[in-house]
């Protein structure tokens, strides 16, 4: 456990979002390790075939993954304050709430996965395939949630190394069982699948396991798992706004896979691979603001309007070091990264890849920044606005992959270059909330001091 609301900002941030950060670059690795044993002992069909499928996978996935982000920014507000009853029953409360829900989700996009591929514009050479890799990662979603729910637990009451230890084991299973799967099996697309599902459903009942054993304040008898309605409504706030922020994102990379798909399997191909590497380069940024939400939320719970402020100087220092670091690491090095992802012979590929990262790269003081604001409005509250950056990013970004591509001369080069100005425009946007937002807890801070 780490209380957030004592303490130096910038080390107490940093500390906790480091195991985060470890954590998230092992999860990449499970849809990342897919990709690279298809694409190096299948080919780039299967590479492609996994790369639009992951876009979906994705959408799905993080509509469960926002459920528990939004939760964990109320049970952190309970744990700042305190306040272990309500704790324990918004516990119980969002379980029930978000297991129905997964279920559900679960058994409709079984059914509904071809028909979704299809209004992607999947190729028709790699349709089969991506249909049975996302039917058996979407049967497994239950193991998504299981896995986000624990971890949003521990990391509401400031424990993200646990979390860690149980994604560096589910890792290693997928590796092993990848390889196992592809090389000794011959099971292709299925065996990547089939492997994702099991080092997951492992990882997610152990780290569950963990949470209700180790944290004796949520620990829940058998009487206290309820239904509060009154707690429900809160959580509802939290949860529901946080996946339509989480479900905005991917929905609009869903929006962008499809025009890819439409400039054919290479583009597709070097999409993919140089996403992956693209995803990994800015995990940092992404886990502090995370991080920060924590420490926001159990700020906001303590009533340390001040600390917040300082946390928010913090954060842009640190953002500014982590972006030039990553920035130069890809620039210098996209070429044999690019390499670990699609052999030699594919020449196209990898130039399309290495383009990709050559304009992206140098923006990503652009999407930390952004990935703080979505930390700080979520931690105080104020989803609405997370929201509606979320839009601004996602909703430019997908504009101008259509508009820019269409030209000719510019051609696949367009999606590239939306994605950092859909960047800026957000946070110009995000400067102007939270300059509102600090000048509205003056007011208060001074009707208060005042009465």
């Amino acid at each position: 456990m780490k209380d957030m609301t004592k303490g130096n900002p910038t080390k107490i941030i940093l500390f906790f979002a480091f195991p985060m950060l470890l954590g998230n670059i092992f999860q990449q690795l499970y849809n990342m390790v897919d990709s690279i044993v298809v694409g190096q002992f299948v080919g780039k069909n299967a590479l492609a075939a996994v790369g639009s499928s992951f876009m979906l996978m994705n959408f799905f996935s993080a509509v469960l993954i926002g459920l528990c982000m939004g939760t964990s920014v109320v049970l952190s507000q309970f744990f700042g304050a305190g306040d272990y009853i309500k704790l324990r029953r918004a516990v119980s409360t969002s379980f029930i709430f978000m297991l129905v829900l997964t279920i559900i989700m679960s058994l409709l996009t079984v059914v509904l996965t071809k028909p979704m591929l299809i209004l992607m514009k999947t190729p028709e050479e790699i349709l089969l395939s991506s249909t049975s890799y996302l039917q058996i990662i979407f049967g497994g979603l239950i193991f998504t949630l299981l896995f986000n729910y624990s971890s949003a637990i521990l990391r509401s009451v400031g424990d993200s190394k646990t979390p860690l230890y149980f994604l560096v084991l589910a890792s290693l299973i997928n590796i092993f069982l990848d390889l196992l799967f592809v090389i000794k099996f011959n099971m292709g697309v299925i065996g990547v699948a089939a492997a994702t599902v099991i080092a997951q459903g492992l990882s997610s009942v152990l780290c569950l396991a963990y949470a209700f054993i180790k944290l004796p304040f949520i620990r829940i008898n058998y009487k206290e798992i309820v239904f509060d309605k009154s707690l429900f409504s809160l959580i509802k706030k939290y949860s529901l706004l946080t996946a339509l922020q989480q479900s905005i994102m991917t929905f609009g990379m869903v929006c962008v896979q499809g025009l890819v798909n439409s400039f054919g399997t290479d583009t597709m191909a070097a999409f993919t691979a140089a996403g992956k590497i693209d995803s990994i380069a800015y995990l940092p940024v992404q886990d502090f603001g995370n991080a920060f939400s924590t420490y926001v939320a159990q700020n906001k719970g303590a009533g340390n309007l001040e600390r917040i402020k300082s946390g928010v100087k913090s954060a842009v220092k640190t953002i500014i070091i982590f972006c030039i670091l990553s920035s130069t690491t890809i620039l210098l090095s996209s070429r044999y990264l690019m390499h670990i992802f699609v052999s030699a012979e594919e020449v196209n590929v990898i130039n399309m890849g290495i383009e990709y990262l050559s304009v992206i790269s140098i923006f990503y003081v652009l999407i930390g920044f952004l990935f703080m604001f979505y930390g700080y409005f979520r931690g105080i509250g104020n989803l609405k606005t997370s929201i509606v950056l979320t839009i601004a990013s996602l909703g430019t970004r997908v504009f101008m992959a259509y508009f820019l591509s269409r030209f000719p001369m510019i051609g696949e080069k367009g999606i590239w270059w939306s994605i950092p100005i859909g960047w800026a425009l957000a946070d110009s946007l995000g400067l102007i909330f939270y300059r509102h937002s600090t000048q509205k807890a003056q007011i208060i801070d001074t009707y208060v001091e005042v009465s």
